[in-house]
């Protein structure tokens, strides 16, 4: 009898050898951090390029608006969707086509994007977006034309003819609209200077980027920070709009070779990017070791767009010396799980709800909806680094708060000053 039980339990145990084996060989790979964004990105992009690309955007995305929203038109939210995701996504859609699973959703993204693109400047499409009447498609406008200059040749050369000059209509029609004395300048020369890029300097306003260009050096308060106006505010619109727009006017008029103007575009490029860089390493040392950043100012509900410049530099391959590719993949690594792992930031049709980690309706402005929201797709511009990329590629590093907190050397701040002087031409 026990040499009968002996054999069962023997028997059973060597059943359970494979078993076990095979459980181990089931678990799933353990995502890159590169798999990681890209699945992201792909959440956040997927419902909202799938339904435009159909026309049936407006149809189909469940809006939220803001608890003391002022009252204008809702379908200014379609518009804030489609631009701010799109200068988020851009530099990744840009890159080339291969047979990757990462490959196989970007081709998509970008088939699905280039229809959508069309759908938003024609009258006949249900998805035609709120170009004209309230003032707020200014601000919406430069993020579409801020997806064009970081995805000119994979998104903009592509446009049929007839769509380019839709988009140069209505580009052009904005100028009714007058900006407050904010950051709201820049919207102006977004535009403006990417008109000078794509259709040349003789369809473009001059005064729409000469005025913002010196308006934002007024505002320089140092340290690679702006006011938001005269008076500052420690808020993140240095990081929503200043130093991207700032750059890419700058970026767009030396493109368009404009020489006739009274400014040096490359030198104010040149001392811009030095400021940009700077702020970068702030916003490094805002992540702490558990990916958290402070909640500060208004319009928190943009949630990781907070992060653009370190994104910004880490994409353009300008990161400044005190930063390595592996601290700052690391850090917005980090953020990324931080902000989109712990809570539920989408509602049941898979659209962004007002929050900042997670759905917050209290942490709205008068002007939020969740299409405002896709601001914070504008993380995701490292993607637009190929996968092979030393971005990628190189061993993840402890960042600056990391180091801080567990009593290792880390680089010393300091205070950083214009050496880029600047002066008119004539």
């Amino acid at each position: 009898m026990k040499r009968i039980l002996f054999q069962t339990l023997w028997m059973a145990m060597l059943m359970l050898i494979p078993a076990t084996a095979m459980a181990k060989k089931k678990q799933p790979k353990p995502m890159t951090d590169r798999e990681y964004w890209c699945s992201q990105a792909y959440k956040m992009a997927q419902p909202v390029l799938e339904n435009m690309a159909k026309g049936e955007l407006q149809k189909n995305m469940q809006l939220e608006v803001s608890p003391n929203w002022d009252g204008r038109s809702k379908k200014v939210a379609y518009m804030e969707t489609f631009g701010r995701l799109m200068a988020g996504i851009a530099p990744w859609l840009s890159l080339p086509d291969d047979d990757t699973a990462e490959g196989k959703q970007r081709r998509q993204l970008r088939e699905w994007a280039l229809q959508a693109y069309k759908n938003a400047v024609d009258p006949e499409s249900p998805d035609y977006l709120a170009w004209r009447g309230h003032g707020q498609a200014l601000v919406d406008a430069a993020y579409v034309a801020e997806s064009f200059v970081r995805g000119y040749e994979a998104l903009w050369v592509p446009l049929d003819d007839v769509t380019k000059q839709r988009y140069l209509e209505e580009f052009k029609q904005l100028r009714r609209v007058e900006p407050p004395y904010t950051n709201w300048f820049l919207f102006s020369s977004e535009i403006e200077s990417f008109i000078a890029k794509a259709f040349g300097t003789k369809e473009y306003d001059d005064f729409r980027v000469m005025m913002p260009i010196r308006k934002v050096e007024e505002w320089y308060v140092g340290d690679g920070w702006y006011a938001d106006g005269p008076v500052f505010a420690f808020d993140y619109y240095t990081s929503y709009v200043f130093h991207a727009m700032y750059l890419e006017t700058l970026q767009n008029m030396i493109d368009a070779n404009q020489k006739g103007t009274r400014l040096e575009y490359k030198k104010y490029y040149d001392r811009e990017l030095k400021r940009a860089q700077k702020f970068a390493i702030i916003l490094e040392r805002f992540i702490s070791p558990e990916g958290t950043f402070p909640v500060i100012g208004r319009s928190t509900p943009y949630r990781t767009a907070a992060m653009q410049p370190l994104a910004l530099m880490a994409w353009y391959q300008t990161l400044p010396k005190d930063l390595t590719n592996g601290q700052v993949r690391a850090a917005l690594t980090a953020v990324l799980h931080r902000m989109w792992d712990h809570q539920n930031n989408y509602n049941e049709g898979g659209y962004l709800t007002i929050g900042f980690c997670g759905s917050q309706p209290g942490t709205a402005d008068w002007y939020t909806n969740n299409g405002s929201l896709y601001m914070a797709s504008l993380t995701f511009m490292p993607l637009g680094l190929p996968a092979d990329h030393d971005f990628w590629t190189c061993p993840a590093e402890e960042w600056t708060q990391v180091k801080a907190w567990n009593g290792k050397p880390f680089p010393k701040d300091h205070r950083w000053g214009d050496d880029i002087q600047t002066k008119d031409k004539w």
